[in-house]
């Protein structure tokens, strides 16, 4: 099963850091996205951009784990050349990631 199975991701920015919040879409598949949806897993997925610690947060409240990718927006929207310097369209990226 991929991400997109089992929640919505939205992202945003600040700086050059990459934030994504992944949103379980009911109890049950937020169980499976805290326990299987990795730190490594998603600087993995996401390649060696991440050039200073990520993070990773739980939040049980709202069904949600947050990760923070530092250096994946090359920049940031001010500094960058990307495309994309908000990095909207990597929510995209990580719905086809395997849990």
């Amino acid at each position: 099963m991929i991400i997109d199975d089992l929640a919505d991701v939205r992202t945003g920015d600040k700086g050059d850091t990459l934030i994504l919040s992944v949103f379980a879409r009911d109890a049950a598949s937020f169980d499976i996205l805290a326990r299987d949806l990795t730190l490594d897993a998603v600087v993995a997925h996401y390649g060696n951009r991440t050039i200073r610690a990520p993070r990773r947060t739980v939040l049980a409240t709202v069904l949600a784990v947050v990760f923070e990718l530092p250096g994946q927006l090359g920049g940031g929207v001010t500094g960058s050349a990307e495309l994309d310097g908000h990095g909207k369209a990597l929510s995209y990226h990580l719905l086809g990631l395997e849990v």
